[in-house]
Parts: structure tokens; C-alpha cells; sequence
């Protein structure tokens, strides 16, 4: 029997980070108990939507994420509030992982009582960068100092695993500071790392800066794609030579402490998304994924509830997505499990495209499995677009 993994978005923050276009912002407190609310109210309608839908929505959720936006903003007793809704509808496993994003520097004291009392585990700091003007530049509100502080707060609070946040490629950023940044986080211990490289959204503050060729939040000062790359080689082999070998992409852990959550979207397993531009990923009786995402505008979505059609996913994209959400991770795709679930002629239609990777030395085969190379990793949207729609035969460059 299948568990559920609950994602619920918190779209509030003190402040917007230059390079972000994710559906959150700088809102008025009034907001936080209404923004409650709506979540209260999708948590008492969504089972029966689901049936509506004919979707399979477990009884049990293995694993909660609250992320956003910065969750750890909402008072104390909202959180607790909230909490005592998700499990009023839902049994959460004993045991079950349970993560809360926080921003260093915003986690008032009830607020971590409060998560203790909530049976949250599991803490993810956004730190993104240990230098105190790399992170001032980006419109963080931390100073490393800060951000040490409530590693070892959380820790004394007996939430057992810590996960932190680094981005390489940050405005000003160079190999030296990077390196700093990467042994404050050895030095913090934690459970779990991940590192992304900066990708900047065109609609972002620092992407409109970069495209229009302003000066404004440093954007000058962003290092070359060459410079990102080689920021995140150098942190996949320190972290792996400092006990927190890479298992996906962007995240690093000690054995046995993977995000659970997290490692449902790549496994293709069923959650639910609640909140503001949330996603969700059911199965119905017969075992299609049917997906369904909120709105990314707030106003609408507190003044207008209810619930998007699903998107039914046809075998092709079930497929599809087995593929590069496997390549995420560092054990790769195994063929004998696609074949099993696909059928061995459909899985067979990929062999040109794998065939092709393997020459351009993006992809590997080990046995029964392929996995990304360390250049794939570099390059993975680039590998990953070729298992979408009816495999092509152009050349891929690496």
C-alpha cells in the first residue's frame, strides 16, 4: 500500500532574494491566517476531489515538506494549528520525516518550540552562501555568524537532521570564498548538503539586471558558466570526501539520510501539493498518474477555492519521466525495472538517444543501469530534453 508524501508551499518571506521567481514574496502578516485557512479548507474537500477524480489518495503520509517562501515565518500558533488539521485528516506514520525550510536569522524561539511540539525532524536552512557580503548581495538577511547559531539551536532543540543550502555561482563570488563556504558547512555537520548552480530566471530581479545589461544587484559581478561548473565539480568531491556523498544531482547526505520527501518525486511515488503554486502527483484505480498544480497568484488563490482539472499522463510520459527522473540520481535508471513496467519495445525506442549520449560522454552504462557522468551532471537539462517527446536523432554536443 502506497504512503503519501504532503507538500504544503508557504509563499511568505521578510525579503525577495535578487535571483528568485518562485511564487513568494513580501505579503502583510494579515495574510498568514487567512493563507491558513484555504489550507485548512483543501485539507477537508481534497479526498473528496480525488474521489471526483477517481485518484487513489493514501490514508497515510510517510512525509511532510514545508517549504516556500520561508515557512518558519508563520506564528507559532498557526503552525501548530495547521498541524493538528493535516493530522485530523490524514494518519502521519510514526516515524515519518518531517521537513520545514527556514531562513537563518527567522526562527523565532516559540516557532521552533512549536515545531518540536509538531513532531517536526527535519530542519532545511537556506543559507546559500557562508560569506556574509555574497549573501547580503543576493538580499539575504544573514550573516554567517547568524546562520552557525541556529544550526546549533535547532540542534540543541533535539531536531536531529539539518540540511543546508549552498548556490554556486553567486554575484562576486570567486573559488576562494567558495571554498570558504564549503568548509563552514563541513564544519557545521550536517546531515544533508545540497549545492545548486545558479540558474537566473529572466523575470527575476538579477535576470532582468543581466539581460538589459544594468549594474543593479551586482549583476556584473556573476561569475561564467565555466566558473559555476567548476564551483559544483569542486563540491561534489569535497562533500564526498567529507562523509556526504552525492545521491542526486543537487543533494548530498551521510548514508541514511536522503531526503525521504524529496526522493519521492524521483521515484515517481504519489504526493500532494497544498498552498500556492503547489503540485501533486496521485495514481488513479488503474494506476495513472494524474497531475494537478495551484494557481501562482495569491489573490486567487485565497479568494477562489477549489481545485484544477488533472493532467491524466499518458503511458508515453509516464515513460518519459522515468527516465530522466532516474537520471537525477546518482544509482541511475535501471532498464530491467523500465522494461518490466513499459514494456521492453517501448523502452527499446531510446536506444539511438542512449546510444548517442553515451558517445557524446554524458551518459554511461553500468549493467543493467545508466547513470550521468560527472560532465552529464553539468549538462543534465541538456541529456534530460532528449527523453521528451518521440525520441529524435540530432547530434547532442557536449
Amino acid at each position: 500500500m502506497d504512503t503519501l508524501g504532503l507538500y504544503i508551499s508557504v509563499p511568505f518571506c521578510r525579503s525577495k532574494c535578487t535571483y528568485c521567481n518562485f511564487a513568494s514574496g513580501v505579503f502583510p502578516a494579515s495574510y498568514f491566517e487567512r493563507y491558513v485557512e484555504r489550507l485548512e479548507e483543501d485539507l477537508r474537500g481534497i479526498r473528496m476531489q480525488t474521489g471526483v477524480w477517481l485518484a487513489h489518495l493514501p490514508e497515510t503520509i510517510d512525509s511532510i515538506y514545508l517549504g516556500g517562501g520561508t515557512p518558519s515565518l508563520l506564528p507559532a500558533p498557526l503552525l501548530k494549528r495547521l498541524f493538528g488539521s493535516i493530522r485530523h485528516e490524514f494518519v502521519v506514520e510514526t516515524g515519518a520525516e518531517i521537513t520545514i525550510e527556514c531562513a537563518p536569522g527567522q526562527l523565532e524561539q516559540d516557532v521552533l518550540d512549536a515545531m518540536v511540539e509538531c513532531g517536526v525532524n527535519r530542519i532545511s536552512f537556506g543559507v546559500q552562501s557562508f560569506i556574509d557580503q555574497e549573501a547580503k548581495h543576493t538580499g539575504r538577511l544573514h550573516t554567517r555568524a547568524i546562520a552557525l547559531r541556529d544550526v546549533e539551536r535547532v540542534r540543541r532543540s533535539g531536531i536531529s537532521h539539518i540540511n543546508l543550502d549552498l548556490i554556486a555561482g553567486l554575484p562576486g563570488q570567486t573559488q576562494i570564498s567558495w571554498r570558504e563556504s564549503l568548509d563552514v558547512l563541513r564544519s557545521a555537520r550536517p546531515e544533508h548538503a545540497s549545492i545548486y548552480m545558479l540558474e537566473v530566471d529572466d523575470d527575476s530581479r538579477l535576470g532582468r539586471e543581466i539581460g538589459s545589461g544594468g549594474l543593479k544587484y551586482y549583476a556584473p559581478q556573476v561569475p561564467t558558466d565555466d566558473a559555476i561548473a567548476e564551483m559544483y565539480t569542486e563540491a561534489v568531491d569535497f562533500l564526498t570526501a567529507s562523509g556526504l556523498p552525492q545521491y542526486e544531482i543537487s543533494n548530498f547526505a551521510t548514508p541514511g539520510a536522503e531526503s525521504r520527501h524529496n526522493l519521492k518525486y524521483w521515484h515517481r511515488k504519489p504526493y500532494l501539493g497544498l498552498g500556492l503554486d503547489a503540485h501533486s502527483m496521485l495514481r488513479d484505480d488503474e494506476g495513472c498518474g494524474l497531475r494537478f498544480a495551484t494557481t501562482d497568484e495569491l489573490e486567487p488563490f485565497l479568494e477562489s477555492p477549489g481545485w484544477p482539472q488533472p493532467q491524466r499522463l499518458m503511458h508515453e510520459e509516464e515513460l518519459e519521466e522515468a527516465w530522466f527522473l532516474g537520471l537525477r540520481l546518482n544509482r541511475g535508471t535501471n532498464l530491467a525495472a523500465l522494461r518490466e513496467e513499459f514494456g521492453a519495445n517501448e523502452v527499446s525506442r531510446f536506444d539511438p538517444v542512449i546510444a548517442e549520449l553515451i558517445s557524446a560522454g554524458l551518459v554511461e552504462r553500468i549493467g543493467q543501469t545508466i547513470v550521468l557522468t560527472a560532465q552529464g551532471r553539468l549538462l543534465s537539462n541538456e541529456v534530460f530534453v532528449r527523453f521528451l517527446g518521440e525520441p529524435m536523432h540530432a547530434p547532442v554536443h557536449a
